[in-house]
């Protein structure tokens, strides 16, 4: 079901999700999070779906906040879905319009579930400093996307300088099945140890230099990360390597979706490593709402230990 309200207040969208709950359209109860997610016009039904599916494991009421001309007319349009429309969540969608967009916390204060955990996502464009924003500040998690922004790579770089308790990324919940393989790799025999590693990416891939971060921050030995042209390798990690006594390990894709890992003296196994689905990763990062110590971290030290990526010269 789909309600519109346009030309609307807070207190109106309020009085509308009661009168839906009273009328048995919907029911509050079991919702642990309100999800905010700003997000501009023309782009709200790809991550409204994403939360919706999210919502399965997560129920939550999702606000989705959409910023108009600034220059326009004072008003607030909105849209509440429910039921069919809204997996297992209530979704408000606003579109805030002229002044009435000038203060988002007031747009969505009033619309929070009471008590519960509040997490803010920023499906594209993102505000320099996450946290210092009318949003971020009432957000105990704070989700950004660096493969949306102009310039991934930088954007990757400069998470440290406005990190907060509270703060991720999905180039940092794209790389976890990365993560869990390669140390399922080294809890098993030989059990020799690493002497350095190196990891390839496409070059519009934020997720190459984190996970080599994570590697050189965890193993403490050298690490070395590259950027494959586009064509190459165009989209996402290629391969990690591990240089170990015997030999090396390598996880590779010889093609999206599918990773390859060889080991010296044993057979190559083939495992399936499809590109998360955004709607797996909000569903990761909503299943904790505390503070990520790991990711912060990896961002403070491991991206500073790391340096800056090889080249195809230097690589000889």
């Amino acid at each position: 079901m789909i309600i519109e309200l346009p030309d609307t207040t807070v207190s109106k969208i309020s009085r509308a999700l009661v009168n839906v709950r009273e009328e048995g359209g919907a029911v509050a109860l079991g919702r642990v999070l309100t999800l905010i997610i700003a997000t501009r016009h023309g782009a709200e039904e790809e991550v409204i779906e994403a939360a919706n599916a999210a919502s399965r494991e997560h129920p939550m009421r999702v606000i989705v906040l959409m910023i108009g001309d600034e220059t326009g007319e004072p008003r607030v349009d909105a849209q509440i879905r429910i039921g069919g429309d809204a997996g297992a969540s209530e979704v408000i969608v606003l579109r805030a319009h002229g002044a009435a967009g000038s203060n988002t916390e007031s747009l969505v204060t009033g619309l929070l579930l009471p008590d519960a955990p509040v997490v803010a996502w920023w499906p594209g464009e993102t505000p320099d400093m996450p946290s210092k924003t009318p949003l971020g500040r009432i957000a105990q998690r704070r989700i950004t996307d660096a493969s949306e922004q102009a310039d991934p790579a930088a954007w990757v770089t400069s998470l440290a300088g406005h990190y907060a308790p509270g703060d991720t990324d999905f180039a940092w919940t794209r790389i976890t099945r990365w993560r869990e393989q390669l140390a399922a790799v080294l809890d098993q025999p030989p059990y020799e140890p690493v002497l350095g590693a190196e990891v390839l990416g496409a070059a519009d891939s934020p997720s190459t230099s984190l996970l080599a971060a994570w590697l050189r921050l965890k193993l403490d030995v050298p690490v070395t990360y590259r950027y494959l042209p586009t064509d190459e390798w165009s989209h996402g990690i290629k391969s990690v390597r591990l240089d170990r006594p015997a030999g090396p390990t390598l996880l590779e894709r010889p093609e999206s979706g599918v990773a390859v890992l060889t080991q010296p003296g044993q057979p190559s196994h083939d495992l399936a490593f499809p590109r998360r689905t955004l709607r797996e990763c909000l569903a990761e990062e909503l299943r904790r709402l505390d503070a990520d110590v790991l990711y912060g971290r990896v961002i403070a030290e491991g991206l500073e230990l790391l340096g800056a990526p090889t080249t195809q010269e230097t690589d000889g």
